[in-house]
């Protein structure tokens, strides 16, 4: 079955945007060199879109990784843009390099720093879908007069019968981002198509042997924040803060209550929920349960600190509503492979009370929490801080 014929099929409503996608249009696709956006472009093209790929370039190899000596892995290489030029070329269809460097910098980069240093652990992905990449698409689609933007991402994009756009997890429950796309406004929603939303990894693998790239099939996939491939974001902080290690260094170990414990490295260099790493020995596992970097203390408990019922979300976007009732239940996502728990969501002037069901384990301020209704986004937010231990 073509894939905007199962696209319609898989949806409860009918809808005029499908109308617009079974008549084609001119589509600009985010190719990245890999599997993923890869056989998205190869998809809608074979499908009669007129596609247009561009490959972004976010950051400068050179700047995150220093002099380690690591080769350069991930997206934003060299061989990856070649990679999906070449696909373009053999297909037929245009394809161009945008460098954004200084657009992804000025705002993702220092968003992250700036979260570490303030005692946070940020989604430097949602920060990037939501302020940058699908912005950049739209400006450049426009300037192109494409109607559409396209990527790889596992999700999907439905309209509801109030008028809404919003997202539903991918097919494939493994493989779905929707979490990391709950920040993507109206304009942008209705204008992007996610061919892949509806498949499995695995056809999608089968279809690049398909369109003849086996060996795309079996390309290694990154997992890593793009600009810290090395997956070292305590270096990466140290690079980019001149002079962070002396400032921070020698800040207290404490517990819940305050006793001292030890010495650490800086508060920078931890997060929620850290076990591993910490080098103190106290007789029994132990694990970071806050961060307070006005004076430089790391508080340490045991795997039921971790433990939480409430907590405060801010910056919010709404999808699939213009805003909720107050009390309204959800699931609620506090990690990308977390399995949600049921919650309620309680309006407040600044944003949002969460209370959970049942006590939730590492909400960690600055990540994203993102709310569902079934399978549909509803909405999410930034996490701003947490209770006090459920257990006191």
């Amino acid at each position: 079955m073509p894939f905007s014929s199962q696209f319609r099929k898989s949806t409860q409503y009918n809808l005029p945007y499908l109308c617009q996608m079974s008549r084609k249009g001119k589509v600009l696709v985010a190719m990245s060199g890999g599997i993923d956006s890869t056989v998205a472009a190869l998809m809608l093209h074979k499908e009669g879109y007129e596609v247009i790929g561009i490959t972004m370039k976010t950051w400068d190899y050179a700047t995150s990784v220093g002099t380690t000596g690591k080769k350069e892995t991930g997206c934003c290489n060299l061989d990856s843009f070649n990679d999906a030029r070449a696909a373009a070329v053999e297909h037929g269809f245009p394809h161009f390099i945008l460098d954004i460097r200084e657009e992804f910098g000025d705002f993702v980069i220092e968003n992250f720093v700036e979260e570490y240093l303030a005692g946070r652990t940020p989604n430097p992905c949602v920060m990037c879908n939501t302020h940058i990449k699908w912005r950049a698409l739209l400006k450049r689609a426009d300037a192109m007069n494409c109607e559409f933007i396209a990527t790889g991402h596992y999700a999907q994009v439905l309209q509801h019968s109030n008028g809404r756009y919003f997202l539903r997890k991918g097919k494939d429950e493994t493989k779905d981002q929707s979490y990391a796309l709950w920040g993507l406004q109206q304009d942008l929603l209705k204008r992007t198509l996610l061919p892949l939303g509806n498949y499995r990894k695995t056809a999608i693998r089968q279809m690049a042997h398909d369109f003849g790239y086996p060996e795309l099939a079996k390309k290694n996939e990154s997992y890593e924040i793009c600009f810290v491939p090395d997956n070292d974001y305590r270096g990466f902080l140290k690079r980019k803060v001149e002079g962070l290690e002396e400032k921070v260094a020698g800040g207290s170990f404490v517990d819940k209550n305050g006793q001292y414990l030890g010495k650490h490295k800086g508060y920078p260099f931890y997060t929620i929920g850290q076990r591993k790493g910490l080098d103190i020995a106290l007789g029994k596992p132990v694990f970071v349960t806050a961060i307070v970097p006005e004076t430089n203390t790391v508080v340490l408990g045991e795997e039921i600190d971790l433990n939480r019922h409430e907590m405060n979300v801010g910056q919010l976007n709404w999808i699939k509503y213009e805003g909720l009732s107050d009390g309204m239940e959800a699931t609620t996502k506090i990690r990308y492979k977390d399995i949600g728990a049921l919650s309620s969501l309680h309006t407040y002037e600044k944003g949002l009370t969460v209370r959970f069901y049942e006590d939730v384990k590492g909400v960690a301020p600055g990540q994203s929490a993102v709310f569902y209704e079934g399978d549909d986004v509803i909405g999410g937010g930034i996490i701003e801080r947490t209770s006090t231990f459920s257990s006191l």
